[in-house]
């Protein structure tokens, strides 16, 4: 049985206030470079959320498309395809008969 692995939690994101933030405003930029996000709030719902550039490039990163992730995925895993693996389920029968269009 396969065991499952879980994530260990998140610590808690920060949450203020629009009101909250905008006398604090540097303090929370300065949590944000240090990694932590930070969370805005309005009448309790959360509305944006202030991230260090880092972490913005991260999620806006160019991710690829997929022709590049399959060469990608084939070059980690060439070691483990065989062409022997291949041969045995290959159907070694030449077809069936084509019937003309019409």
């Amino acid at each position: 049985m396969a065991r499952r692995t879980t994530r260990p939690a998140a610590p808690p994101i920060r949450q203020y206030s629009i009101a909250q933030a905008r006398s604090s405003l540097p303090s929370l930029v300065h949590t944000a470079e240090q990694g932590e996000p930070v969370e805005l709030t309005r009448r309790g719902r959360a509305v944006a959320v202030i991230l260090s550039v880092m972490e913005y490039q991260k999620l806006m990163g160019r991710k690829p498309d997929f022709y590049e992730a399959l060469l990608g995925w084939r070059k980690e895993h060439q070691q483990d395809l065989d062409d022997e693996l291949f041969v045995a389920a290959r159907d070694r029968a030449t077809g069936r008969e084509a019937k003309p269009w019409g």
